[in-house]
């Protein structure tokens, strides 16, 4: 009985704190989430972040791509499946992420060493600042 006893302290105090967790993702400040604005915020990265993803890693990914698709709210972009195109897709989303918060970004290795792709899309507004804000990434 001596060791139920501590487990049952654990677990009450586990269900106060998870209560609480509850409490707060319920709360109108919490819920309440302002969009941000569809502009690209370079500043958001650092010199040397803006270095890498505009000037290194977005030029070599538009040399890798093999293709793309358009989706009613974005688009789909077809990349090599090895690990060097993989290891830049990533990089290159974790940038993105940051200087364009607005974007879905999905990744998607497709079985069998098939396609890589990358999927950029979003809320109403973000189809088109990618054909105008990233035209270059939209040659064939």
């Amino acid at each position: 009985m001596k060791s139920v006893m501590p487990f049952a302290l654990a677990g009450a105090g586990f269900l106060g704190l998870l209560q609480t967790v509850r409490a707060q993702q319920s709360s109108p400040a919490v819920l309440v989430k302002h969009p941000s604005a569809l502009a690209c915020d370079r500043l958001a990265l650092t010199p040397e972040q803006r270095k890498r993803h505009f000037g290194e890693l977005g030029p070599a990914l538009r040399a890798l791509k093999i293709g793309y698709r358009e989706l009613p709210d974005g688009y789909e972009f077809q990349f090599p499946s090895d690990a060097k195109t993989y290891e830049l897709l990533t990089e290159w989303v974790e940038g993105e992420r940051v200087c364009c918060p607005f974007f879905d970004i999905e990744v998607r290795s497709e079985k069998e060493g098939g396609p890589l792709s990358l999927r950029l899309t979003g809320r109403e507004g973000v189809k088109q600042f990618i054909s105008v804000e990233g035209a270059s990434w939209l040659k064939p």
